[in-house]
């Protein structure tokens, strides 16, 4: 398996591949480079500070690489695809000297993307063209929320809309399904509390990365092989997590809304009965409650108990 580049010469190639590819694999884990924050936002922000800094860094910069990984519901993963993007001009544009160099350690020929790389005016009606021709598809991030604020820039060829709630509204135009990983990991027990990165996660899940980080396709491999592991692990409804983003309050999301607490997953083994006062139970350090019965139309999660014995 190997993460295939996607250059200007080699665009219309690999996007009838992509195409077809989508037929077999409805699952697109995706991960963006970009110049880095210019304005940098504090971890105790309010969402509106959150969001009006997200569409300044957004508006003010070019994203430099896009990842996108395919996978279906079963697990299987499919081919990795980084397509380079031109536009970004690393002589006029701004960026974070600190992001640059970290991006260059790994990697990244800048000169060679700006030479090479695939005009956005190239890229975007050909990518719209194919998934308006496929249903059913699921977005995958991990702490997604400037990955999907950089592609719906792409797609609307637009600064973002002024509010958290206008820019949600727009994505379900080309989102129909997000997930982020590390929302899902808040509520997974043993993955501290979603409170790690995406190289922790994936140590600690026993996924071997493919490629360099901080490269767009190789950060898309690990999302998507995370992404899976933790669905046959802990056995969770995508629809409880469907349209949160890391970060914001609004959700990206067609369907009736599920709200979020924390659950645990049936054990494989049995169809545990659901008393009216849950006892609790332990497992190797962990303590879980059976959860009780929704009196109401939502889909609550509750801590979420791996079906492994140990997971360090």
């Amino acid at each position: 398996m190997a993460i295939i580049s996607v250059w200007r010469e080699n665009f219309q190639q690999e996007s009838v591949q992509f195409d077809k590819s989508l037929h077999r694999f409805n699952i697109l884990s995706i991960d963006s480079e970009f110049p880095g924050f210019i304005c940098s936002t504090p971890r105790d922000a309010p969402t509106s500070v959150v969001y009006n800094n997200l569409k300044f860094n957004v508006d003010n910069t070019k994203i430099i690489q896009l990842g996108i990984t395919l996978s279906d519901d079963k697990g299987n993963i499919g081919s990795t695809w980084e397509f380079n993007f031109s536009d970004f001009d690393f002589q006029k544009d701004p960026y974070v000297e600190e992001s640059m160099r970290l991006m260059r350690s790994n990697g990244l020929d800048f000169a060679k993307i700006r030479r090479d790389g695939i005009p956005q005016c190239v890229f975007v009606p050909r990518l719209l063209e194919i998934l308006s021709k496929h249903k059913n598809l699921k977005w995958v991030t991990f702490h997604g929320l400037y990955d999907l604020a950089h592609i719906t820039k792409l797609f609307i060829n637009h600064p973002l809309p002024q509010s958290a709630r206008a820019f949600a509204v727009g994505a379900t135009k080309y989102f129909e399904s997000v997930l982020d990983v590390k929302v899902v990991a808040k509520y997974c027990d043993g993955l501290m509390g979603g409170n790690l990165g995406l190289s922790k996660l994936a140590k600690i899940l026993g996924v071997e990365r493919l490629g360099e980080a901080h490269n767009a396709g190789s950060d898309s491999f690990v999302t998507a092989a995370v992404f899976a592991k933790m669905k046959e692990k802990f056995e969770f409804e995508e629809k409880v997590f469907d349209g949160i983003l890391y970060g914001m309050d609004e959700r990206i999301m067609k369907r009736s809304i599920h709200v979020p607490r924390k659950i645990i997953p049936r054990p494989r083994y049995c169809r545990p009965l659901i008393p009216h006062q849950p006892p609790t139970f332990m497992t190797q350090g962990f303590t879980a409650s059976i959860p009780r019965p929704c009196s109401f139309n939502y889909c609550v999660p509750v801590q979420i108990q791996s079906n492994m014995f140990i997971l360090m």
